[in-house]
Order: C-alpha cells, then sequence, then structure tokens
C-alpha cells in the first residue's frame, strides 16, 4: 500500500489535478487518492497554498492611464445635447490589510510544518519497520544458535559420559598424516567420529569406515574430510574394531581388503 501511495505521488497527477490540466478519469483517480490518504490530502492543501502564493506574487497591477483613457473615450463619443454626467470612480485603497497577510503567513507556515511532520513519521515508521525486521532475525538467529548449542551440548555430554570409551584410528604408511578419534557408548548404543585429519585424496576416491564382526566388515559409511565436527556412525552390536580404507568414490565396497586399509583399532571385547 506504501509503494501504491508512493507511485501516485511521484506520478505528477496531483499537480496537473492542481493546475487544471487533467482528464475526467484522471480527476476520478486523484479525487479518490485525497478523499482516502491524509498524506496525499495534506499534500494537496500545500498545492493549492503554494499556487495561491505563486498568483498573488506574479500579479500585474493594470497601469493608472488605462482608467482616464477609458473616461476619456466615453466622453468623445456620448453626444454634446445629452447631458449625461459620468460618474468619476474614486481610487480605492488596495493595499492588503496587515491581518490578512499575517494570517496568510500563518497558514503557509502550518501547511509547511504539517508536511514536514508528515515526512519525518514516514521516516519513523520506515525505521520501526527496519528495526522490526532486525529484531526478527535477530530472534531466528539466536533460536538457530541455540539449536546448535544445544547439539554441542548433547555431544559434549556423550564425550564425558562415564560409559563413552576413546578410540584413536591413526594411519599407516598408505596414510601417515591420519588421525580420527571414536567415541563408542554401549550403553547408549551410540557411536561417534572425530575426523581431525585425512590426508588429501584424488577426487575418484574417499575413505569408508568399517566394522569388524566375528565373520564379516560391515560398512558404516563414508568420512567427510571436510567436516571438522562429530560424525555419527551407526552402531555395531558386538564390533571386534574399526577400520577405514580408501574406496572408489559414488561406492559402498561389500568388504574391507588389507591392501586399501590406512588405519584400524582393536575394540574392548564388552564392545
Amino acid at each position: 500500500m506504501e509503494q501504491k501511495l508512493h507511485i501516485f505521488l511521484q506520478s505528477g497527477l496531483l499537480e496537473k489535478y492542481v493546475l487544471g490540466s487533467t482528464t475526467p478519469k484522471e480527476n476520478l483517480e486523484v479525487e479518490h487518492f485525497i478523499s482516502c490518504y491524509p498524506e496525499v490530502e495534506a499534500e494537496y492543501n500545500l498545492l493549492q497554498t503554494n499556487l495561491e502564493i505563486m498568483a498573488k506574487a506574479n500579479a500585474v497591477e493594470a497601469p493608472r492611464f488605462i482608467l482616464d483613457d477609458i473616461l476619456e473615450a466615453i466622453k468623445e463619443e456620448t453626444p454634446s445635447t445629452e447631458n449625461k454626467q459620468v460618474i468619476q470612480l474614486q481610487p480605492q485603497n488596495s493595499k492588503t490589510p496587515w491581518y490578512s497577510i499575517a494570517a496568510s503567513a500563518a497558514a503557509i507556515i502550518f501547511a509547511v510544518t504539517a508536511f514536514m511532520l508528515f515526512q519525518y513519521n514516514k521516516d519513523l515508521v520506515r525505521e520501526n519497520q527496519v528495526v522490526v525486521d532486525e529484531i526478527f532475525d535477530l530472534r531466528s538467529d539466536i533460536e538457530k544458535n541455540n539449536s546448535k548449542l544445544d547439539d554441542v551440548m548433547r555431544q559434549f555430554m556423550k564425550l564425558n559420559n562415564p560409559e563413552t570409551e576413546k578410540y584413536v584410528l591413526r594411519g599407516n604408511a598408505r596414510a601417515k598424516n591420519l588421525k580420527t578419534v571414536a567415541y563408542i557408548n554401549a550403553v547408549d548404543k551410540t557411536s561417534m567420529i572425530d575426523v581431525v585429519e585425512l590426508p588429501q585424496l584424488p577426487e575418484n576416491q574417499t575413505y569408508q569406515i568399517w566394522a569388524e564382526l566375528q565373520d564379516k566388515m560391515v560398512n558404516l559409511g563414508i568420512l567427510d574430510a571436510s567436516s571438522k565436527k562429530l560424525q555419527s556412525i551407526p552402531y555395531m552390536e558386538n564390533a571386534l574394531g574399526l577400520s577405514i580404507t580408501i574406496e572408489p568414490k559414488n561406492s559402498l565396497a561389500n568388504r574391507a581388503t588389507a591392501e586399501n586399509e590406512v588405519a584400524e583399532i582393536t575394540l574392548k571385547t564388552n564392545q
């Protein structure tokens, strides 16, 4: 609605209406805005006042000799036999009373003040809306941060749980700088892994983590080298160990092979 009002005020229709140069259709549109929007009515009144001031300022006083010439012409055209008299018009004092000037000045000051207050109010409303939007965004950010903080607190509680076992997996000769830390809680049935450092691989290869069971290896997923936070991995009951291998990208191998293995750790027997 404010945008529609702004477009109308910028269109120049109101100025054309005051000058009497609008069409009947435009008259209806302008009169609708004047009757519905106090802002437009205030602007209209201000334009009317300014037009009146301009008209008075640009008014041209008729030369004094015009009246004498008219009287002389009437005498020449009137027959001498007719005893008709021409009534002499007494010049009147056209001086504007001081109170009229004071009233006009007060009206102009009031109109200008009202317009300035209107503009100030619009700016204030706009600034208030900006503050409201910023507060809304701030609340949204606070809610997101609180949610992240809750996740961090839950992870922190899991890591500090006395039932949580910590296992460090270090890389072999194929990945000397590899280091990850696994956190396994057999009571809560949860497993997490912290990727401390993973050497960079070609684009067609990925790191995958495995759980070693009594008679098979189970793929637990791909390790995200770009993530520097705890990653959840599936908890495997009775797992004997964990290992990390290098596998082709976009494929989960069915079984881990010794030549692909770059790190392994044995879990406690109560797992």
